[in-house]
C-alpha cells in the first residue's frame, strides 16, 4: 500500500556502490548539521530525483502548513481536541506560543522555576540519598532514559530508581535497596488514575508509613500531575505537586515538570541545557517552515522522508536504532514509545481506514553488544531493514583507546552494510550489501546533545505523521486492554465474583487455571 502524495516517488535501482561510483560528491552533498549534530545519509538509496520527489510529496501532503498549525496551537489533536505543544516546554522565555488565545509561556516558566527551587533544596538536604521515579510510558521512558544519558551529571549523593512494571518485582526490588529516612518518591501521572502507577504507589506509600508513620508521607513524596484533587486525598500536599497540561502527551513530557525526578538528579542547570539543545532543533524546524519556507534545507524532513520512502516505495516494515554511545542504551526503547505510540495507526486522522502502511517497528540495541546478537541477520538476513547508528567524538571516559575501537565498530558496520563484500567461491562469506543507514554524529553526549537527539527524533515522527494522514498524538490502542485488565482484576482478586462475564472461552480458561494455582 502506497502513500497517495507518492505516486510520482519512483525508487532509484542502483545499488548504493553505483550511486557512490556515479556520485563522487555523494559523501559531502548528502550529509548536513541540524544544531550540534551532523547527519549523514549518504548511504540511504536516494538521489537528488529521488529527494526532489519525496520533498515535492510532502508539499502536497502539506508537511509545511501541519507544522505551522502546530506551531500555532492549533487543536491538531483533533480526536482529543487538543493542541501540541511539547516545543513550548523548551522555548526561550520571551517566546509566545499560544493555545485559545492565550500565551502559555508564563504558566511554563512558573512551573519551571517551582521545579527549580524544589531541587535546589533536595539537593542541599543531605538527608536524601534516592530519588524514586514511579510512572510508566511517557512517565517513566523519558526520564529513566535521560538519568541513564546523563549519568556523569548525576549528583554524587543521589542515587535514582525508575519503577514502571506492576509486576511487584519491580517496587520490590527497589524496595529492598533503599531505606525510608532518606528516600523521595516521585509520583507521575497525568490522571493520578494510572493502574500500575497506583499500584506501585499505594505500595511505596505503605512502606513509608510502615517505617515512619503516616505524617510522613507528606515529607518523602511529590507528585506530577494534573489532578490535585486525587493527589492531596492520596496524601501529597499541594505545594509538592507539580502540574502541566492537556496539551502535553505522555511520550513528549520529558521536558515538562514529568521530568522532574531528571531535574533534581542532574540539577536545574543541565536540565536547562536539555531544553536548550532541543529549542535549538526547533529553531531549525522553525526558519525552514514557519519563517520561510525551505523545506528542502529541512533535516528533520529529509530523514522523515527517507523514512517514508523506505516504509511504503520499499516496503521495509522495521528500522533498527543503534547508539554507540554506552549511555544511550535506553534510547532505542525511548524511541519505540515516540514513534509506536505515535504512528502505529490503521485509521487517518478523518476516521478512514489508511491506504498506505503506517509506522514502523522501531527496535535495537547499543552496539556493540548488537553485533554480537543480530547483526547477522542485518548483513545477510532476507528482509532488509535501515539503520539509523548514533556516535560521538568524544566519550565521558578517560579510556580513548577503547572509545577508538567503539567508533572504528560504528564506521564499519555502516560500511560493510553499505558495499558488502563479494565471495564467489564462499557463498556463505559473501555480504550482498546494498543495506541503508544514516549516521546521526555529535562531538559528545551531553545535556544539550541529548535534548537536540530527541527533538530530532520528534519532528521527524510529526513529519512521517502528516505524510500518513494519521493523528500522532493520540494513543487509543492502549485503552481497551486497560479496561479488560480493570475487570479481570477483581475476577482473579475475589473468588466469589462470578465467571459468568469473562468473556470468550480461552480467557475463562485461562482465569479459572490462575485462580486455581495462584497464592491464597
Amino acid at each position: 500500500m502506497t502513500v497517495k502524495y507518492l505516486t510520482d516517488v519512483h525508487a532509484d535501482g542502483r545499488t548504493l556502490q553505483e550511486l557512490f561510483d556515479a556520485d563522487p560528491t555523494r559523501a559531502d552533498r548528502f550529509v548536513a548539521s541540524v544544531a550540534g549534530l551532523r547527519v549523514d545519509w549518504s548511504r540511504q538509496p536516494v538521489t537528488d530525483d529521488v529527494l526532489r520527489e519525496l520533498r515535492a510529496a510532502a508539499r502536497l501532503a502539506g508537511v509545511p502548513e501541519h507544522f505551522r498549525s502546530l506551531f500555532a496551537g492549533e487543536h491538531i489533536n483533533s480526536t482529543e481536541d487538543r493542541a501540541v505543544l511539547h516545543m513550548a516546554l523548551r522555548a526561550h522565555p520571551s517566546d509566545s506560543y499560544e493555545v485559545d488565545g492565550h500565551n502559555v509561556m508564563m504558566n511554563v516558566r512558573h512551573e519551571l522555576d517551582r521545579m527549580t527551587a524544589f531541587s535546589e533544596v533536595v539537593r542541599a538536604d543531605s538527608r536524601i540519598t534516592d530519588i524514586v521515579n514511579i510512572g510508566i510510558g511517557g512517565s517513566d521512558l523519558g526520564p529513566a532514559m535521560a538519568a541513564q544519558a546523563l549519568a556523569g551529571d548525576v549528583h554524587p549523593r543521589l542515587t535514582a530508581h525508575f519503577v514502571s512494571n506492576i509486576d511487584g518485582a519491580d517496587i520490590d526490588s527497589v524496595l529492598q535497596t533503599v531505606q525510608p529516612e532518606s528516600t523521595l518518591f516521585v509520583i507521575v501521572s497525568k490522571t493520578f488514575t494510572t493502574l500500575e502507577t497506583l499500584a506501585n504507589a499505594m505500595a511505596a506509600r505503605q512502606w513509608i508509613v510502615e517505617s515512619l508513620g503516616e505524617a510522613a508521607v507528606r515529607e518523602h513524596f511529590v507528585a506530577v500531575s494534573t489532578a490535585p484533587d486525587k493527589v492531596e486525598e492520596f496524601g501529597i500536599s499541594a505545594d509538592m505537586t507539580f502540574g502541566f497540561w492537556d496539551w502535553v502527551g505522555g511520550r513528549y513530557s520529558l521536558w515538562s515538570a514529568v521530568g522532574l525526578s531528571l531535574m533534581l538528579l542532574v540539577g536545574a542547570k543541565r536540565f536547562e541545557e536539555l531544553l536548550l539543545g532541543a529549542r535549538e532543533v526547533d529553531a531549525h524546524m522553525i526558519e525552514t517552515l514557519v519563517s520561510d519556507d525551505r523545506l528542502d534545507e529541512n533535516v528533520p524532513v529529509t530523514l522523515a522522508l527517507i523514512g517514508v520512502l523506505h516504509r511504503n516505495v520499499l516496503d521495509r516494515p522495521t528500522k533498527a536504532v543503534i547508539p554507540y554511545v554506552h549511555e544511550l542504551r535506553r534510547f532505542p526503547a525511548f524511541l519505540q514509545q515516540l514513534d509506536m505510540e505515535s504512528n502505529g495507526k490503521s485509521v487517518t486522522i478523518d476516521g478512514e481506514a489508511v491506504e498506505s502502511a503506517t509506522g514502523p517497528v522501531i527496535w535495537g540495541e547499543p552496539g556493540t553488544n548488537g553485533q554480537h546478537a543480530f547483526f547477522q541477520l542485518l548483513h545477510q538476513g532476507t528482509d532488509i531493514v535501515p539503520v539509523d547508528f548514533i556516535g560521538v567524538a568524544r566519550p565521558r571516559h578517560p579510556r580513548v583507546d577503547q572509545h577508538d575501537l567503539l567508533f572504528a565498530n560504528l564506521l564499519a558496520q555502516a560500511q560493510a552494510l553499505a558495499f558488502g563484500r563479494p565471495s564467489a567461491h564462499e557463498p556463505h562469506r559473501g555480504f550482498e550489501g546494498n543495506r541503508p543507514s544514516t549516521l546521526i554524529l555529535a562531538e559528545q553526549l551531553d545535556a544539550r546533545t541529548l535534548g537536540q537527539l530527541i527533538a530530532l527524533y520528534e519532528h521527524i515522527v510529526f513529519v512521517q505523521g502528516v505524510m500518513w494522514g494519521i493523528n500522532s498524538f493520540d494513543q487509543w490502542g492502549v485503552e481497551l486492554g486497560k479496561e479488560l485488565a480493570s475487570a479481570l482484576a477483581l475476577v482473579l482478586s475475589d473468588e466469589s465474583v462470578s465467571l459468568d462475564d469473562v468473556g470468550d472461552p480461552a480467557t475463562l480458561a485461562a482465569v479459572q487455571w490462575y485462580r486455581a494455582h495462584k497464592l491464597h
